[in-house]
């Protein structure tokens, strides 16, 4: 080995040093308070974890039952803690009351997202959660969920309600199917919906106790593609009592269905007629029924071909332009 290769083995190696990145933002514990007022509450289905800021309670921490006395008790006593503001965690439903509640003493609520909460650091209980909550809702890191007004938040409870009656009267539809393929009656095959016209008319029909393929077949409607000749053979199969029983049961549970899908839509109506007759302010609205906002409209113009528009020009189409 020469030399020069014994020097430059011989040089001791220096670690280089680690470029460390730089942190961005400030800690948690670094940042102001801007709910000085804020307070935080676990939702569960039978307790209430609530969690106020040290200081204003001897138990800063406490736990209420679900019922309306404890709801009302849990109210008055964050209005003596000086509380304005809540952050609430909850899943399904169990928070709405307590929601609702607080509108009503005048504490703002905030509905927060687990998912875009950070969980609390170490083990994860109830107890440390309201805790956790009141913190982060106390430094401005939470954002509330929206809630519409009353109004709309009753309509939307009934549409929700009403899209559940579908899908329950679908589930039925398919038991009719299932009843009368075995029983080897191919019509809903036939035809394209056994709840039209046609098939609710042959089904209503058949429990009536007419089994004559011929006579069923006469209940075609005029505007079904299917010949009577094809309906009639769908029409011939093995009257079990089994299914008969369970087709009578489907169909009188679809019918029901449809009823109070029915019972929803009069219910809405008289509930939007109520809503005017107490002389609620409604919307502004233009000449055309366009809803507009305060100080300004909304109205739709047509734009002739080849005439130049304040919008951005895309055709003949209607245009909203605003006005004031």
């Amino acid at each position: 080995m020469s030399q020069k290769q014994q020097k430059v083995s011989a040089k001791p190696s220096v670690p280089k040093p680690k470029c460390r990145r730089r942190q961005k933002g400030m800690c948690l514990e670094d940042r102001p308070v801007l709910e000085p007022n804020a307070a935080g509450v676990d939702v569960g289905a039978r307790g209430m974890f609530v969690a106020v800021p040290p200081g204003r309670d001897e138990n800063p921490v406490r736990v209420f039952a679900t019922f309306t006395e404890d709801l009302e008790q849990l109210a008055d006593w964050l209005a003596r803690c000086g509380v304005t503001t809540v952050a609430m965690e909850s899943t399904g439903v169990y928070w709405i009351p307590l929601y609702d509640l607080l509108e009503q003493r005048g504490i703002r609520p905030c509905l927060v997202n687990a998912r875009h909460m950070k969980n609390v650091p170490g083990r994860r209980t109830d107890w440390h959660e309201c805790q956790w909550l009141q913190f982060l809702h106390s430094v401005g890191l939470l954002r509330s969920a929206f809630r519409p007004e009353e109004d709309i938040c009753a309509v939307r409870t009934l549409l929700r309600h009403r899209s559940e009656l579908i899908q329950a009267a679908t589930q039925h539809v398919q038991h009719m199917h299932k009843s009368l393929t075995q029983m080897n009656l191919q019509i809903h095959h036939v035809i394209s919906d056994i709840t039209g016209v046609t098939g609710l008319a042959i089904v209503d029909a058949i429990l009536a106790g007419q089994r004559d393929a011929a006579e069923l077949a006469k209940l075609r409607d005029s505007r079904i593609k299917a010949d009577a000749e094809t309906i009639r053979k769908s029409l011939v199969g093995n009257w079990r009592l089994e299914h008969l029983f369970t087709l009578r049961q489907s169909r009188e549970l679809y019918r029901t269905y449809q009823q109070r899908i029915v019972d929803c839509d009069l219910w809405s109506r008289t509930k939007s007629n109520t809503t005017k007759q107490c002389g609620r302010p409604e919307t502004p609205r233009g000449s055309n029924g366009c809803a507009s906002s305060e100080g300004w409209h909304v109205q739709w113009e047509t734009v002739p071909p080849g005439q130049k528009s304040e919008t951005p020009k895309l055709g003949s189409h209607p245009r909203r332009k605003r006005i004031g």
